[in-house]
C-alpha cells in the first residue's frame, strides 16, 4: 500500500483519490464575524488543487463566544453560509474530499476575546489566563453545546462539504471533557473514560441523526496530553469506543509520528499501537512531522491508512503529486516571504507563521 493509492470510505462508498490529508491549520485569515475571507478560501483551494485527497479547513468555532484566537473561522451562524458554500464549491471542483473541523475553545477561549468567562467540563485554569478560572458547564449548557455542534455540522452539509472533523485533540473543549485532570465531574459527564467520552459520543450521535447518511464524520484525538490527564491506555480504549460508532475516520494527532512513547523507546509507534485497536473498516489517519515521501511510506507501513500533514502543505501545496517519487525530499523551512506569497499565503498568515521558530526567513 502506498500514499498514492486511492481509498474508499466503506460506510458511504466515497473514494479518495489518494491517502493524503491536509490537516486543519490555524491561519487567522477569517473576518472578525467568523466569515471566510477570499484569502482563506484561496489558500485552502490551492492545496486541494495540489492533489490532497482530503482537505480540512482550519478549526471552526461552533459558538460565537468560544473563539480561541483572532481571525478564526466560524460556523455558528447562517451569515457564514455564503462563504462556506463558496469554499465548499471550489474545493469539491478539485476532486478532493472536503471536511470542516468543528471545535470550541472551552477553557482556551479567553475572556479578553469573547467577553465572557470561559466554560469547560470542570473549573480549570491554564497558563495565560492570569489565574482566572473557567466555569464548570451545567447539564443544560452541555446539551446546548451538543446542539451547537450539530447545527454547525448541518450548516456545513448545507454548504456542500463532504463532512466534518470533530476536534477532540489539543486541549480544546471536547478534549477537556476527555481528560481526567480537566474533567473532574462526578455526574454522568465525568468518571471513567466511557463517561468522560459521553460529550463527544452524544455529539457524534446527534450529528448523525441530523445529517444525510452519506455525510462523513471524522474524529481527531490526542493520544497523550499528560497535563490534561490524557494517557495512552485510555486513548486506546477511547479508540475502541469510537470505532463502534458510526464514524468514518479516526485521526490521531501525534505531533511527531516518529517519536517513541516515553518509557517505551524501543516499543511500537503510536500509529502501530492504534492500528492494533482500530478495525480495518475505519480508516486511521496519523499526523505529525511527516515531510518526505520516505516519511509517508514509513507511516503507511506502520499501519496508517491516510497520511496527514500540516507544515509541509504550507510550503508545498502540491506535495501529494510528488509522492510517487520515493526519493522526494521537499525544501525544509525556513521559507522566504516571497516563497510563501507565491503559494498563496496572505500577509496575515505569513505574519502568524513568523511566530513558529525558523519557519519564515526574518
Amino acid at each position: 500500500m502506498k500514499a498514492t493509492d486511492s481509498i474508499v470510505f466503506q460506510r458511504v462508498g466515497l473514494k479518495s483519490v489518494n491517502r493524503t490529508l491536509l490537516a486543519a491549520m490555524t491561519n487567522k485569515q477569517s473576518n472578525t464575524d467568523g466569515t471566510l475571507s477570499d484569502e482563506e478560501i484561496k489558500w485552502l483551494v490551492r492545496r486541494a488543487k495540489g492533489g490532497f485527497g482530503i482537505t480540512t479547513t482550519a478549526a471552526s468555532n461552533v459558538t460565537e463566544t468560544g473563539r480561541g484566537w483572532d481571525g478564526e473561522m466560524g460556523v455558528w451562524g447562517d451569515h457564514q453560509l455564503p462563504g462556506l458554500t463558496n469554499m465548499a464549491t471550489q474545493l469539491n471542483q478539485t476532486g478532493t474530499i472536503s471536511l470542516v473541523q468543528l471545535f470550541h475553545g472551552g477553557m482556551r477561549a479567553p475572556e479578553s476575546l469573547n467577553g465572557v468567562q470561559p466554560i469547560s467540563s470542570s473549573k480549570n485554569t491554564e497558563a495565560g489566563m492570569n489565574g482566572k478560572y473557567t466555569r464548570e458547564m451545567t447539564d443544560e449548557e452541555i446539551k446546548s453545546m451538543i446542539e451547537s455542534f450539530t447545527q454547525a455540522a448541518v450548516r456545513c452539509e448545507k454548504a456542500g462539504f463532504h463532512g466534518v472533523e470533530l476536534h477532540g485533540a489539543h486541549s480544546y473543549l471536547i478534549c477537556q471533557f476527555l481528560g481526567s485532570i480537566t474533567n473532574r465531574r462526578d455526574d454522568d459527564w465525568g468518571g471513567d473514560i466511557l463517561s468522560r467520552s459521553r460529550f463527544l459520543r452524544e455529539i457524534i450521535e446527534s450529528i448523525r441523526k441530523a445529517t444525510n447518511p452519506n455525510f462523513l464524520i471524522a474524529v481527531r484525538i490526542s493520544p497523550i496530553i499528560e497535563k490534561a490527564g490524557i494517557y495512552l491506555n485510555e486513548s486506546l480504549e477511547l479508540a475502541r469506543i469510537l470505532c463502534e460508532m458510526d464514524i468514518d475516520m479516526l485521526h490521531i494527532s501525534c505531533w511527531d509520528v516518529f517519536q517513541p512513547v516515553e518509557g517505551e523507546e524501543t516499543g511500537k509507534s503510536l500509529t502501530k499501537r492504534f492500528r492494533e485497536i482500530v478495525p480495518q473498516n475505519i480508516p486511521l489517519i496519523s499526523t505529525g512531522a511527516v515531510w518526505t515521501s520516505h516519511d509517508a511510506q514509513w507511516l503507511i507501513d506502520e499501519g496508517a491508512d491516510i497520511v496527514g500533514v500540516a507544515r509541509v502543505g504550507i510550503g508545498h501545496p502540491d506535495w501529494p503529486q510528488h509522492l510517487a517519487d520515493e526519493n522526494y525530499q521537499p525544501q525544509m523551512p525556513p521559507f522566504s516571504v516571497e516563497h510563501l506569497e507565491n503559494v498563496d499565503l496572505s500577509p496575515v498568515f505569513i505574519e502568524y507563521m513568523k511566530r513558529w521558530k525558523n519557519f519564515v526567513i526574518q
